[in-house]
């Protein structure tokens, strides 16, 4: 099998998604550094991000030298970690803002969804390409995958966390449709889940409250209606060049989540239309290379995680920029590699190391 050097041109999008990341996550997260640190830093997120971004870079590399295939010997052992980490911040998880999404380590606040993203794609990848043509059978290539994916999804919910399962469930159905599962077999998952979509909108009174406000903001503009409203004005206003790094004004007490759900918002405010073509233009150099990769891959292992990483991070920032633009409804998530998080930032460039391991083989 030749080696042959990463892909570059992959590399290079995700290096510019990075720097972007950290100038945004200063710039927008600092009313609220300056809150927290009592006035003395304007960098209190930009430089906790900015070691995440290392540590994720770190990672990356690691990955990027490291056979991917290597990842079979550990499948089992990251399904039960993750699994026991999703339980485990049910109980012991800080409380923010009603939900319970992180757990401490002592040394580091963890996200086990975050996990769970990669932990689904690799424990995937390994079975359907082990099962081979196993993936047409109905038990076997699609309900055996689809129990494991709703428990994790489940325990995700709980926390609540519905932008999450989202991503991680249309990540399922992208990578058996990859490893050939019949078109029949996964009409019925998609009916299935937008039952369950709908079930889940419906029970839960702020989840409803978010879909009336996204059909109509202007009707509760003070309440429900807020952040969308403020998401439109900040991108509004940036205009085709924008107000300036910096100089943005919804970041001060108007838009909320400023730096982490809504931070495509403040790029659009401070650098206008060509800042927000730069990162879609990123994203589509994710997506085609990411695929590229797929499709070259030497073993269906590797092609099916390629598939899985690809999907899940584009899938993510499709939501996010949805949301923020008022195209789909609130579901409260991050965008990849932009917005602050620690977890989210550095198991997104692990992912892409991998990815570009796969990319060296091609």
């Amino acid at each position: 099998m030749r080696r042959n050097p990463p892909d570059l041109v992959l590399l290079l999008a995700i290096i510019a998604l990075l720097a972007i990341g950290l100038i945004m996550v200063a710039s927008a997260s600092a009313p609220e550094s300056l809150n927290i640190t009592k006035g003395a830093s304007v960098f209190h997120f930009g430089l906790r991000q900015l070691v995440h971004g290392i540590i994720g870079l770190v990672l990356l590399f690691i990955a990027m030298k490291t056979p991917y295939q290597n990842l079979k010997k550990f499948t089992v052992p990251i399904a039960l970690i993750t699994l026991g980490l999703l339980v485990a911040v049910l109980f012991l998880g800080d409380a923010v803002k009603g939900s319970r999404r992180w757990i401490d380590l002592g040394f580091f606040p963890v996200q086990p969804s975050e996990l769970a993203k990669i932990t689904v794609i690799i424990v995937l990848a390994h079975y359907l390409s082990e099962i081979k043509k196993g993936v047409t059978n109905l038990m076997v290539g699609v309900v055996l995958p689809l129990v494991f994916v709703c428990i994790i999804c489940l325990l995700i919910l709980l926390e609540p966390d519905l932008g999450t399962s989202m991503v991680i469930f249309g990540t399922l159905m992208i990578m058996m449709f990859a490893a050939g599962a019949r078109m029949l077999h996964l009409g019925w998952v998609t009916l299935m889940g937008l039952a369950a979509g709908t079930v889940l909108v419906i029970s839960e009174p702020y989840r409803a409250k978010r879909l009336v406000a996204f059909v109509d903001p202007w009707k509760d503009p003070q309440g429900d209606g807020w952040q969308i409203i403020q998401s439109l004005y900040a991108l509004g206003s940036g205009g085709p060049f924008g107000l300036g790094l910096g100089m943005g004004r919804q970041k001060f007490d108007y838009l909320p989540e400023a730096h982490t759900d809504y931070i495509f918002s403040i790029l659009g405010e401070e650098l206008g239309l060509l800042g927000t073509v730069l990162v879609l233009t990123c994203f589509f150099i994710l997506a085609w290379r990411g695929f590229k990769a797929a499709l070259s891959a030497p073993d269906t292992f590797g092609r099916l995680l390629a598939t899985g990483i690809t999907s899940s991070i584009v899938l993510q920032a499709f939501l996010n920029i949805g949301v923020v633009t008022s195209s789909i409804p609130v579901t409260g998530i991050t965008l990849p590699f932009l917005s602050y998080g620690g977890s989210s930032l550095i198991i997104s460039l692990l992912s892409v190391g991998i990815l570009l391991n796969i990319s060296k083989k091609c």
